[in-house]
């Protein structure tokens, strides 16, 4: 017996787009959505009942990390992962193989996740805020005397066998294969887990891709073989930007009786790109099983993957911007492709602006302050900024993939599409 199902309730007409619903031990999913990220078994700043009152349908929480601090056998003597954290809905963990890239890759060619991910589409940053910024997601092309690209220790070791991790808060080596990886989750007792991989970067050659690719796909197997039979396991398509490696790849993962597809790895230099990527894999997919994509989770990515055949997505990016002073806009309050759909509180130009961040937004943060005090709260760097923003940016992108759910049922989603990106 499966530990999920999947039931297709609309597939719009226009597009690839569908309207389903995942149903877990845990509670139900209703798809298309957008999964809050909860690293280190919190999305940070707020609290498991900040997650209920927002209606957070499940989460998804970081294995490499949980298991180094406080430690996956902690969490399962605790109860598991669901007790742990006090959040009774559905949860996902990844595997650990994302940070073969960020711990490795990433830090040698200078791709992290602040902001972009594609390096032709990257923008560069003050050097003062770089430093003031936590280490995240976007490439960008060295300068001299830069700081952010004095070359960085590749952290990792991988080999056909596993990866082996080196902390960067202790130094110590962690070593991860498909067989520990599944133990851990199991450990956690997340409801939906993520197949053994290795995650590769927008600057890996065809040779490295292909590699890591038939890696990934020996450890799949793996994976399945060690999996917990309560947790429904995802198999990741790989093959960064190359047609041929994706192809093979989707032929081996959809062989496999995994409950649901995952597409992960590089998604090429351009958004673009990951739009090609996206049209040589989805319709090679069967439509029983849902379709899960790693680490996107922009307004306009998310209308456009949608459209591309995909229910499910997980992303930091709403939470962390909200902590950077980037929060968002509707396009009836000025959001825009052009700003990213965002406004920067820091500005001087909110100093003494007395309406809400977003008048067409309903959140807590919004019902009640206005865009003067927030900025006041950033410049001075109170804690309580922190989590009204990230309430805000979390209760939008909510709203916003609900409003694209009941677009896909009324059969009106092109029209929100071209509403929110002004395409056709």
């Amino acid at each position: 017996m499966s530990a999920i199902s999947f039931e297709i309730l609309k597939p719009d007409r226009d597009t690839r787009a569908r309207l389903g619903l995942i149903r877990t031990r845990h509670g139900d999913i209703e798809t298309p959505y957008l999964i809050p990220v909860a690293t280190m078994a919190s999305v940070r700043t707020l609290g498991s009942d900040d997650l209920a009152s927002l209606g957070v349908q499940c989460t998804l929480a970081n294995t490499y990390h949980l298991h180094l601090e406080p430690g996956d056998e902690l969490i399962a003597r605790l109860g598991g992962l669901h007790r742990f954290m006090g959040f009774d809905g559905p949860l996902f963990t990844d595997s650990g193989g994302f940070q073969a890239f960020s711990l490795g890759y990433a830090r040698e060619h200078n791709v992290s996740k602040i902001g972009n991910i594609f390096p032709q589409e990257a923008k560069s940053i003050g050097c003062e805020q770089a430093e003031e910024e936590e280490r995240g997601f976007g490439y960008r092309e060295p300068k001299k005397n830069d700081c952010r690209y004095k070359k960085k220790e590749n952290l990792t070791r991988i080999s056909d066998e596993g990866i082996s991790f080196k902390s960067p808060s202790d130094g110590g080596w962690h070593f991860l294969n498909a067989e520990k990886s599944m133990k851990i989750q199991s450990n956690l007792g997340s409801d939906i887990i993520m197949a053994f991989d290795e995650c590769t970067s927008p600057l890996s050659d065809y040779d490295y891709t292909k590699k890591a690719m038939l890696r990934s796909q020996a450890w799949a197997e793996e994976s399945l073989r060690f999996h917990d039979k309560s947790q429904a396991v995802y198999g990741i398509i790989q093959g960064g930007w190359f047609e041929d490696l994706r192809l093979q790849s989707t032929q081996s993962t959809i062989a496999q009786p995994f409950e649901g597809i995952a597409i992960g790895g590089s998604l090429g230099n351009s958004k673009q790109d990951m739009h090609q990527v996206l049209d040589w894999t989805v319709p090679r997919l069967d439509e029983e099983r849902p379709r899960h994509l790693l680490g996107i989770g922009e307004i306009d990515d998310l209308l456009e993957c949608v459209a591309r055949g995909i229910d499910t997505f997980d992303c930091v990016s709403p939470t962390r911007i909200a902590r950077r002073g980037s929060l968002l806009l509707s396009p009836e309050s000025g959001g825009s492709r052009d700003n990213k759909f965002r406004l920067n509180i820091k500005s001087s130009k909110f100093k003494a602006d007395s309406g809400p961040i977003d008048a067409h937004c309903t959140c807590p943060t919004c019902r009640s302050l206005s865009r003067a005090y927030l900025r006041h709260l950033y410049v001075s760097r109170e804690l309580s900024y922190f989590r009204l923003a990230t309430i805000h940016n979390l209760y939008f992108m909510l709203r916003f993939m609900e409003d694209i759910r009941k677009s896909i049922r009324s059969g009106t989603f092109q029209q929100l599409r071209e509403k929110w990106l002004g395409c056709s």
